[in-house]
């Protein structure tokens, strides 16, 4: 199944609504649309294999773009709306895009890319003269190219411990570009998403990414219609579920979080009756949190872990979750491998660095060293996190390798802090990390966006540290609480924990020069 297909024999069906202004588009407007961006693509030079670069936000443009890329067999390549010029310069630059598709909401960084990336062709949204997108778009045929191809995205990672590296998909397999994909097999026999065109999927989060893309094409795939919010609001959600009446949609913690701490009266002000299959992932979801969701949506809600490197999945679903709380699942997508730092299987109950075994391996682009790193001498790849199987083979994750925190010789996962922090009901969110201590290495620092700031204080502390204190040992309760209005966290809910590490670094330093 294919946009194609569903354009000849659907075409009036809405491919594609966005939530707030309720913008529709058909399958057939959207075929038109890819066939002209793939004309267009064509006419800017680009071959298969080529990149381009796209810093949009959630608009009605997006997944056309993905579709008209997807017939032309070149590399799109997404990039975040929270980076600054320079950071989206590298990208643009390490990538080797041949033009930028943005839009005038983005102003200022265009003007610092110009400086930055001068050369660079930019197509702009409410653009002008030679860089006005829609006319370009515009003076395009509305029929296929002649080389139609399978396209790819290249994602790059968030940067949460460095620079970001982008994912190079493995090339596709087949050369037909209504050819089916692993993800639409996940999506009808793993997660029940229906085959028949029913589906209505609502994407609460930035289409950047690497879920909200894979999964609201594979929906547009399945012939479903696609909703899109155009930025995430508690309340809009759950209004926009009864509005649309929602059958499937795609979640990270941080939504849960913020829907869960609405009025118990708006909560319940919505008809969420039509919502059948509710997906999640980004972050492992804590217990409290994902058995309060169940409670609330009933057994809808199943879980995934998986990464933009797409070399293996798990999935778990509510009835096998309430009966093993806090697992990601069992693995439907590739082999998982736990092993030791020798790289030795580790047996049932250890934790251990998870690798997935796949046949079609990723590289991060340009930079063979973090290859290399990400490797198995047998060839299996890992994402960075640690966690263990249960007997039952149900897998639990323990932490991203990078966050581990090591205090006085012992190591502490962040994770179950954090954790433990957002179901107090004075806290929205938190982020756990390890500072620089003269005595005993790092010490751990909890940064805490409290419901309310004018509550932040001694007072608050106090009230969390009773909190934690009959769940953590004294070595793993934060020495210091830094209360923040926010937190550096990405709309897919990972959190920017390098910049609070930085940040922490720096002033240690500067402290060190004073003494």
């Amino acid at each position: 199944m294919h946009p194609i297909t569903h354009a000849q024999t659907r075409p009036d069906h809405p491919a594609m609504i966005m939530a707030g202004s309720g913008q529709t588009v058909t399958f057939a407007e959207m075929d038109a649309y890819a066939n002209r961006f793939a004309q267009l693509l064509r006419a800017r030079g680009l071959k298969r294999g080529d990149h381009f670069a796209v810093l949009m936000e959630n608009n009605v443009h997006y997944l056309q773009v993905v579709w008209g890329s997807q017939r032309a067999g070149t590399m799109m390549v997404p990039i975040s709306t929270r980076l600054t010029a320079p950071e989206i310069c590298y990208i643009l630059n390490d990538a080797g895009a041949k033009f930028l598709l943005t839009s005038t909401r983005y102003a200022e960084a265009i003007e610092g890319i110009r400086d930055e990336c001068a050369d660079l062709p930019l197509l702009i949204v409410d653009g002008e003269g030679e860089e006005d997108y829609e006319a370009a778009l515009a003076a395009q045929p509305a029929e296929p190219i002649a080389d139609q191809a399978p396209g790819q995205y290249m994602l790059y990672s968030s940067g949460t411990t460095g620079r970001p590296k982008g994912v190079k998909p493995a090339p596709p397999e087949d050369d037909d570009i209504l050819a089916t994909n692993p993800l639409m097999g996940l999506a009808v026999m793993g997660a029940g998403m229906p085959a028949d065109g029913s589906m209505v999927y609502l994407s609460p989060a930035p289409l950047y990414h690497a879920a909200p893309i894979g999964w609201c094409t594979t929906a547009q795939r399945l012939g479903g219609t696609v909703v899109v919010m155009e930025k995430f609001d508690p309340e809009h959600a759950l209004e926009t579920i009864e509005k649309y009446k929602i059958t499937d949609s795609q979640w990270v913690p941080t939504h849960f979080v913020r829907m869960l701490k609405l009025d118990p009266e708006v909560r319940t002000r919505y008809d969420l009756s039509s919502h059948q299959r509710a997906l999640h992932a980004a972050a492992p979801c804590p217990v409290p949190i994902k058995r309060e969701m169940i409670e609330w949506w009933g057994p809808i809600i199943n879980e995934y872990y998986a990464g933009s490197e797409g070399v293996g999945m798990t999935l778990i679903k509510a009835e096998d979750w309430l009966t093993h709380p806090g697992s990601v699942g069992k693995a439907i997508h590739g082999t998982l491998h736990v092993c030791d730092a020798e790289g030795e299987e580790v047996p049932a109950g250890q934790d251990g660095l998870l690798y997935f075994e796949n046949d079609l391996i990723p590289t991060y682009h340009n930079d063979p060293e973090k290859t290399r790193e990400a490797m198995h001498p047998k060839g299996w790849m890992t994402l960075g996190d640690i966690g263990h199987v249960d007997e039952d083979g149900f897998l639990y994750l323990t932490d991203r390798k990078s966050h581990m925190i090591i205090s006085g010789g012992v190591n502490i996962y962040p994770q179950e802090i954090e954790n433990l922090l957002v179901t107090h009901d004075k806290v929205m969110d938190a982020a756990v990390i390890g500072a620089p201590c003269p005595d005993f290495g790092e010490k751990v620092v909890a940064v805490v966006q409290p419901i309310d700031m004018a509550e932040a204080g001694d007072a608050l502390e106090a009230e969390l540290r009773d909190f934690l204190a009959p769940s953590l040992s004294k070595i793993k309760m934060p020495k210091l609480f830094d209360f923040r209005a926010q937190l550096p966290r990405e709309a897919n809910g990972k959190l920017y924990k390098r910049e609070l590490r930085d940040e922490f670094q720096k002033a240690a330093e500067q402290q060190t020069e004073q003494a």
